[in-house]
């Protein structure tokens, strides 16, 4: 029977601090993928409400109007806006990213540039079109 030592060979695990590590942007894209499906979760009931209190009557759609027009509240929902179509992109880059296309690094590194773009771009032309410019 072998002797057992009571000296670990093992190093110790490192506790890293998130901080200090620098990620890469695909490593950045799925912490907002992550981040926007558990905020648009949690404010599904609150998005679920203004959708009733939109199409309920003319009371409450005048409600809905007056509630919207504030401007925190267009900024909120520019915000959740963005988070949708982030959560939407990034979700089509993992898909593919399951069917193993794009997996090389330099093709990661640029579908993590792509999903921002899109997002961003396509939340620019949403909020300009709501905000009446176009």
């Amino acid at each position: 029977m072998p002797e057992v030592s009571m000296q670990s060979t093992k190093q110790r695990p490192k506790f890293l601090t998130l901080s200090a590590i620098r990620l890469p942007l695909a490593g950045y894209v799925s912490i907002l993928h992550r981040v926007s499906g558990a905020g648009l979760f949690l404010l599904l009931p609150w998005l679920i409400y203004l959708f009733e209190l939109s199409v309920s009557n003319q009371e409450s759609h005048a409600r809905f109007q007056a509630y919207v027009a504030h401007p925190l509240v267009k900024l909120f929902l520019f915000g959740l806006i963005w988070a949708f179509l982030h959560h939407f992109c990034a979700g089509v880059r993992f898909l593919l990213l399951d069917l193993h296309v794009g997996i090389e690094k330099q093709q990661s590194q640029i579908s993590a540039r792509v999903v921002l773009a899109i997002s961003l771009g396509l939340t620019l032309i949403v909020a300009i079109k709501f905000l009446g410019v176009i």
